[in-house]
């Protein structure tokens, strides 16, 4: 296969699949469909994240708000926005304290861009939005160069889909393109009991798995695949002493299925699984530590009612 001729989508499912441990990364989760099932799941009394930040995001952004100290105008540079309920509820405090900001949300989806911008211009009426769609390096390269100063969110426990070096990798990344006194406010899901956390990623009704099963249909439909999407299950599984959740598509039988597109046939024994996502949860010494290496310094820690969840605020 010439992958040059394909998408990064193509080359990365054509790369994952014939690896001898398969996968998929979890950043393809979020097409058109794949963002209107997780609104669904960020709904789910089991999904407790969504609950918690929005809970840090409403009752604390008066106290975010005291630590940001930026004195001339400045962007809000939000990475995988979503929805932005959650957001919704900083920029309001920041709004009425008379902040001179842009608000520049980023997410791969159009689809989720453009309501996001409808939703937020409804309820927020004198918001500068400027929302951009494409990878998160791409539009912070292009930030970058600008020196207006930045507050950056990466909200949701984003981070905790990255592996540590990965994780790291990126924050350096954000270290490189940010200016001195540049700020991250990061969402970090906390370590708590296993079975809170086991539930909340393997939900009794099943949006999950359709989250995880929307890979193989976008599989299909992109890629002109013929995957019996019913001969795949879900599972996923949390390990209390490193603080992962890994989720996983199971093949039910031995079975093959075709790609045109990428002129390939993909095999898979019985029971063999398909990697699709961390969500690694962390202590406050595995904070310290990665802001630290990353060269940042931890300005505070905002957390929920029951420390389930922290919105960290860092400083370069």
């Amino acid at each position: 296969m010439k992958v040059a001729l394909y998408n990064h989508f193509a080359q990365d499912v054509h790369e994952g699949l014939t690896a001898r441990e398969k996968h998929l990364s979890s950043k393809y989760f979020y097409d058109d469909e794949g963002s209107r099932i997780f609104m669904q799941i960020m709904q789910m009394p089991e999904y407790y994240p969504t609950a918690c930040e929005f809970e840090i995001l409403s009752q604390q952004s008066q106290a975010i708000f005291n630590r940001i100290d930026f004195i001339q105008k400045f962007n809000i540079v939000e990475f995988g926005s979503g929805d932005g309920s959650k957001t919704k509820q900083l920029l309001k405090v920041f709004l009425e304290k008379g902040a001179d900001f842009t608000y520049i949300p980023i997410d791969i989806s159009q689809e989720a861009n453009d309501a996001l911008k409808q939703n937020m211009k409804l309820a927020l009426h004198n918001l500068d939005i400027q929302p951009r769609t494409g990878d998160y390096f791409d539009v912070l390269n292009e930030l970058s160069a600008t020196g207006v100063p930045n507050l950056f969110l990466f909200l949701g426990g984003n981070i905790g889909n990255y592996k540590r070096e990965a994780a790291l990798e990126l924050l350096k990344k954000f270290n490189a393109d940010m200016n001195k006194g540049d700020m991250l406010l990061m969402g970090m899901d906390l370590q708590k009991n296993p079975r809170t956390i086991r539930t909340a990623y393997d939900d009794p009704h099943g949006i999950t798995k359709a989250f995880n099963m929307n890979l193989l249909r976008r599989i299909n439909s992109e890629l002109d695949a013929d995957i019996q999407i019913d001969q795949f299950d879900f599972y996923c599984d949390y390990n209390p002493q490193n603080g992962e959740v890994n989720s996983y598509l199971v093949s039910l039988k031995k079975q093959h299925f075709h790609s045109t597109v990428l002129n390939t046939t993909f095999y898979f024994e019985k029971d063999e699984l398909i990697w699709t996502e961390l969500s690694k949860k962390y202590s406050f010494t595995e904070i310290e530590a990665l802001a630290k290496e990353a060269g940042f310094k931890v300005v505070n820690n905002f957390m929920d009612c029951r420390h389930f969840f922290t919105d960290t605020l860092w400083v370069k």
